[in-house]
């Protein structure tokens, strides 16, 4: 039994200390298991073990269905090859392939969605550019399915998040289990850049997301260079240069270099103008809703593999 919570205990610090450790012999062990379990409770763990092991001939915590296991963070190994193959300068394009993967979802006809159906259409003029980031994905893929099988969709889906936290975002936990399309989706399905914010609520309702959750993940333009502040940092920039419209005083020449027209005309309405402002003073609050804005994205119109 002292040897069975040793092996927890282990097992956790090889989790919290990933970054670090992740050419340890203790973390190889710990990437070939399937299930890990107690991970989800790690710091509950890490808080208790002394009193675990000194407990050891305890009823109460020899009876094993006195501790429930929980599964692990499966995404954990995917991450970790990611992180070997991602840098700042990479992640914005990174983040672009995530956004036009999952954003060519319709609820009219439960089309599109985090497919992986981008891989089949990179010679589409909206997706120049991006076959550069599969390239980099697909290090890590060739890497990963030596290990175990991962979909392009929860590649991408992963690789996004990633590039978000590497950057300075928050961290997005991505749950796997998406199934690869075998077949391009339909063209004339992401946001044109030169809609009108009212066109632009309406092609987001199409795909299930609010207003509010437009301006959220439009917050995503403050990577990747267009003048919203550093091109590898994310914060919450994206807003306030926003309300502050440069574009209008600058002059033709120098609109065109800050955003793009769909995000000029996002200040220009009244209800996202009221989120643009709440996010242009509160990073946490932005960082927070992006999370959950992210998560709904990549799982929106997946299809999924049995558990």
């Amino acid at each position: 039994m002292i040897r069975a919570y040793i092996n927890q205990f282990l097992c956790l610090l090889s989790v919290n200390f990933l970054p670090l450790r992740s050419g340890c012999r203790l973390y190889r062990k710990f990437a070939s298991l399937d299930r890990c379990a107690f991970y989800g409770r790690r710091f509950f763990f890490l808080a208790t073990a002394p009193l675990l092991l000194s407990r050891e001939g305890s009823s109460e915590y020899s009876n094993a269905n006195s501790l429930q296991a929980v599964e692990p963070d499966e995404s954990l190994l995917v991450r970790t090859k990611l992180r070997k193959v991602l840098s700042k300068s990479k992640a914005p394009g990174v983040l672009r392939l995530a956004f036009h993967d999952a954003g060519t979802f319709d609820m009219n006809d439960n089309t599109g969605g985090m497919n992986g159906s981008i891989i089949l259409e990179l010679d589409r003029p909206e997706n120049a550019g991006l076959r550069r980031s599969v390239k980099i994905l697909e290090k890590a893929k060739s890497e990963l399915d030596k290990v175990q099988n991962v979909s392009w969709a929860d590649l991408v889906a992963v690789a996004g998040a990633e590039a978000v936290s590497l950057c300075g975002g928050p961290v997005i936990p991505v749950q796997l289990g998406r199934m690869d399309t075998s077949i391009p989706d339909p063209e004339g399905k992401l946001p044109q850049e030169t809609l009108g914010a009212f066109d632009l609520k309406k092609c987001f309702l199409e795909k299930g997301f609010s207003t509010q959750e437009l301006v959220i993940l439009s917050g995503a333009h403050t990577l990747g260079g267009k003048g919203f502040g550093s091109p590898i940092v994310f914060d919450n920039t994206y807003y306030k240069i926003l309300l502050e419209r440069p574009w209008v005083s600058s002059g033709p020449s120098m609109s065109s270099m800050i955003g793009l027209p769909s995000d000029h005309a996002l200040v220009e309405d009244a209800e996202c103008l009221r989120w643009i402002t709440i996010y242009a003073a509160d990073e946490r609050r932005f960082f927070e809703d992006f999370k959950r804005a992210y998560v709904k994205l990549v799982n929106t119109g997946a299809s999924w593999r049995d558990a």
